[in-house]
């Protein structure tokens, strides 16, 4: 059923390529929503031909193109059903009932999930750049450093070999400069979730959501949807429109790094978990980005009650709308790990059917995601590895791997030396939360849980 794109003769001119996807920029906005309208089937070659015809500078007009795409045609042929509302969204599914879950063992678990998120988001913050950072580059990289496949953090070499760079970040999350866990929004995003749970219970509502943020937050320190929320919550608007308007990103991954605490409080129901990841992703995202924050949620509380990893996911994928391009991208890839695909050739299919969204948007990453677990055979340096090995989105994916596979293992099994170099403490863009010690934030998490 996988559609690629609706493409024309109609292309945009050069001076609209980009790598920022910066809300704050109009030229961003246009070429990431003329992308977003075709990934999702609608006619904007009118809007392309007045792009073309325009100064790239004429910010007013840009916009004003920006904002006419909402008016735009879909094609015929689209394949899918994609609800938008959360009434329409659970009409859609069949969701897996709430399971036991080993009670005594939950603290534990809590901690690993924590723990194992922190050290997953930090082993791949160095290569979290998807356009640069390929399979391939990631391959050769770890070649040339006798570090392959991956295991460890990466080797910082000195100088670094040209046609190697990493983020800025490298001097915090590489092999033996890791001290304590570097600021990044996968952690502040789950560190935040457990403050609106704690703050409101579980009457959390998205209003609640935008208010934190708006508090809470330095714009320059969140990126893409979430940014562009922002800006229209300071300009304000109001749910539903906030995830709507002017926000080409509404469908990338930000919202699903954003679901695991939700999956953490719910322990073995992931419909719960589902329901009040919603409330969180609908500030910013809709549909597919939607979805993947209430998959994410629903997966890491499944986790808590799964003997394994594909236990988990098919649990998880009960909640994603059956006729969604989210839920045909998992279910590909749990075909092919049960056709006995090995995980090289089942990454190589994963890109070429998906390689065609941004490295940061919500289906290819969560495919990615899928498949690192189902082939970790039940280890957490593997799972973390291969997702970091897989490209796009290699902190996020490092992050969610490592709150699933921290939850099937537990903190026995966690590696000493991804795990101890973080001293048990994080850091944090959140106005007073930075610094958080992670055994407390891991104890927090089990409180609310048991007190809600």
């Amino acid at each position: 059923m996988t559609q690629t794109p609706a493409r024309s003769a109609v292309e945009l001119d050069e001076d609209y390529r980009h790598t920022t996807t910066d809300a704050c920029l109009p030229r961003d906005l246009l070429a990431d929503e003329v992308a977003q309208r075709r990934e999702t089937w609608y006619d904007v070659d009118d809007v392309v031909r007045a792009a073309n015809a325009t100064d790239p500078e004429d910010r007013a007009t840009l916009l004003s193109l920006v904002d006419g795409m909402r008016d735009s045609t879909r094609l015929p042929g689209w394949e899918y059903e994609e609800p938008e509302s959360f009434d329409a969204i659970r009409a859609s599914v069949a969701p897996a009932p709430a399971v036991a879950y080993d009670k005594d063992g939950y603290p534990d678990k809590v901690r690993a999930a924590w723990l194992g998120r922190i050290a997953g988001c930090n082993l791949g913050k160095p290569v979290e750049y998807g356009d640069y950072w390929t399979v391939e580059r990631i391959r050769d990289y770890l070649l040339l450093t006798d570090s392959y496949p991956l295991t460890d953090y990466f080797v910082a070499l000195d100088p670094m070999p040209k046609g190697f760079e990493f983020r800025e970040n490298w001097p915090e999350t590489t092999r033996g400069h890791v001290d304590g866990s570097a600021r990044d929004d996968d952690i502040d995003y789950t560190i935040l979730g457990l403050h609106l749970l704690e703050t409101h219970g579980r009457g959390m509502r998205t209003e609640h959501v935008g208010e934190a943020w708006t508090a809470l937050f330095p714009l320059q320190q969140i990126f893409t949807a979430e940014r562009a929320a922002y800006i229209n919550l300071i300009n304000g608007l109001r749910v539903p429109q906030v995830a709507r308007f002017r926000n080409p990103y509404r469908e990338w991954i930000g919202a699903q790094i954003r679901g695991d605490v939700f999956g953490y409080v719910n322990p073995g129901d992931p419909w719960a978990a589902a329901e009040l990841a919603h409330q969180d992703a609908a500030l910013s995202h809709t549909a597919n980005g939607v979805y993947g924050e209430m998959w994410a949620a629903a997966l890491v509380a499944s986790a808590f009650a799964a003997s394994d990893a594909a236990e988990a996911i098919d649990a998880s994928l009960t909640v994603v709308p059956p006729r969604s391009r989210l839920h045909e991208a998992i279910s590909h890839v749990i075909r092919l790990h049960s056709g006995g695909a090995t995980w090289e050739s089942a990454l190589t299919e994963i890109h070429a059917a998906y390689g065609r969204y941004s490295w940061i948007h919500t289906i290819n990453n969560a495919a990615a995601v899928t498949a690192a677990l189902l082939w970790s055979e039940g280890d957490y340096t593997n799972a973390v590895g291969k997702v970091v090995m897989s490209g796009w989105d290699t902190d996020s994916n490092g992050a969610t791997v490592g709150s699933v596979a921290g939850i099937l293992t537990g903190t026995a099994a966690l590696p000493a030396h991804l795990i101890e170099p973080l001293h048990n403490r994080t850091r944090s863009a959140l106005f007073g939360f930075d610094n958080s010690v992670i055994s407390d934030l891991a104890a927090r998490t089990v409180r609310f849980a048991r007190t809600g």
